[in-house]
Formats: C-alpha cells, sequence, structure tokens
C-alpha cells in the first residue's frame, strides 16, 4: 500500500489555501440552469413515463437534470464549488484531472475555474450520447479557461494517466457492484503520488431505524423542494436496481483495498455523503 505523502507540495501540487481561490469559488462556481437549453423543471415523474427499475440518461433526463439533481441531493450546491476548492488544492502543474460521469459538466467547470491556466488539463467522461452533446453545447457558449476535453465511453473502460484529481461525482452507484473495486484500483494506478480521489455518493446505513429516519428526512427535502408524493414514489421505483447505494464504511473500506494510503468522509446530507481519498 503506497506511504502517505508529507511533502505534497514538493511534489509540484498546484494547491493553495483556501484565501487564494477567486472570491467567485466561494460562491457556487458552476450552475447549467444558466443556459436555456437545460432550463427546464423536473416534471418527469408527474406522469409514468419511465418504467420501474427503467431509469436512464437519455434527452428525457438531460433537459431537466440541472432541476433534477438540484432538488433532489441535499447540498449538490455545496459539493460542486467544494470539488472545485479540492481541485484547486491537490491539482498537480502539468497532470491531468478526470471528471468520471460528469453528465453536464458541474463538476469539470468548476474544477476549471479553480485550476485555470495553471497547465492542467481536464478530461470528462460519460457514457450518455446526450450528456456529451449538451455538455458540448454548453462549452461552446465559453470561449475562456482550460480545456475540457469530453469523451463519450463507459467509464470502466477509461486508462486513468499521469492524474492528480478525479472525481466520482454520483457516478459509482450506478456501476456494478463487482466492478467497483477494478475501477477504484484503476483510478490508484493513474494517480500521481499525492494525488486525491473525489467519491460521492448516495449512502445506505446498516441500522434499519436510521435508514428509515434517513429517507423520511431525504423525502421531506423533496417534499420542500416541490415533488409530490407520487413523483417522489415513481423516481424511487425507477431507479430500483439501477442505483445501488453502499455505506460510507463500506466505500471507506474500499478505497484503502484500492491502494489509498488515506480515506475520509467530509460532507453528509441526509443519505448523500461525499469522501476524499488520498494516493
Amino acid at each position: 500500500m503506497p506511504q502517505k505523502s508529507h511533502s505534497i507540495r514538493n511534489r509540484g501540487v498546484i494547491g493553495r489555501p483556501w484565501s487564494g481561490l477567486k472570491p467567485s469559488i466561494h460562491r457556487r462556481t458552476e450552475n447549467v440552469r444558466e443556459f436555456g437549453f437545460m432550463n427546464r423543471k423536473d416534471t418527469l415523474f408527474d406522469q409514468q413515463i419511465i418504467e420501474p427499475g427503467d431509469f436512464v440518461f437519455d434527452e428525457r433526463v438531460v433537459h431537466v437534470f440541472p432541476d433534477m439533481i438540484n432538488r433532489s441531493v441535499p447540498g449538490y450546491g455545496l459539493i460542486i464549488p467544494m470539488i472545485g476548492l479540492l481541485a484547486h488544492r491537490y491539482a498537480q502543474a502539468g497532470s491531468t484531472i478526470y471528471d468520471l460521469g460528469c453528465s453536464l459538466g458541474a463538476a469539470s467547470l468548476a474544477m476549471r475555474q479553480a485550476v485555470d491556466n495553471e497547465n492542467v488539463k481536464i478530461i470528462a467522461v460519460d457514457n450518455s450520447p446526450q450528456m456529451i452533446a449538451s455538455f458540448r453545447q454548453l462549452l461552446a457558449e465559453q470561449h475562456d479557461g482550460t480545456a475540457i476535453d469530453l469523451v463519450e465511453e463507459d467509464i470502466r473502460e477509461i486508462k486513468i494517466n499521469d492524474a492528480s484529481v478525479v472525481v466520482l461525482n454520483f457516478t459509482l452507484q450506478f456501476v456494478d457492484l463487482a466492478d467497483r473495486l477494478p475501477l477504484l484500483r484503476g483510478i490508484v494506478t493513474g494517480l500521481r503520488p499525492g494525488g486525491v480521489l473525489v467519491l460521492s455518493e448516495k449512502i445506505c446505513f446498516e441500522d434499519p431505524v436510521e435508514q428509515g429516519r434517513q429517507t423520511g428526512w431525504h423525502h421531506d427535502f423533496k417534499r420542500a423542494q416541490g415533488y409530490s408524493e407520487l413523483e417522489i414514489s415513481r423516481k424511487r421505483d425507477s431507479l430500483e436496481d439501477v442505483l445501488k447505494p453502499e455505506t460510507a464504511a463500506d466505500h471507506i473500506a474500499r478505497m484503502r483495498q484500492a491502494g489509498f494510503s488515506e480515506a475520509y468522509q467530509w460532507y453528509q446530507g441526509f443519505s448523500f455523503a461525499s469522501f476524499v481519498a488520498i494516493r
């Protein structure tokens, strides 16, 4: 297992403390709802247009995705700029940043703003043609900052190379359980010493009482965001056997098993959590 790195700055890390960030990084760094072609309210489950266990990231989902994820994931608007903050600290000069399962590029854009002009490359990967096409359209409306290379591919087929930051932002939960450890091992192999993985996931809980309470609190959050009882129920059914959550302890143990020397949970909002693992 790799040893802890106690001298990250000596390995060419760009990282700087919070005070060195651009003022705009202190706010939410990216909001794809600014772009009209994706500025739609999520009403997919108002009518039964997605069958149980049949949730896919197709054109219907792409058009409402920004609204959907912000109204479904407590703290999503905090997680995105914090990914930028972490990239700001851990991106290494001349390295590559990977956003695996990039969807419409919220994390990629936050990282681009955070590490702008620092001689890094960003590669954003998603297996949804509709997501990649919409992200490409979004990028066409922007003309500055570090280039983002878009790759339409299964993230399990991507070879990580010379990376300093890798992001899996609510992506691993859609990967088959048997493929999760090999995926993380490939990330470790391709990370530079001192490089990091940022992993955000929906989690579950071993204690059935806590599981029930956390689920209830999350549903309260969704009701407060304007979702009806029918919409909440239908979305839950559509994700059955598609999204497979694990406990926070499972994620920490797997990251260490994969070869990360350190792994920490830095955020939790009900049943949604985010972790940082350091090679």
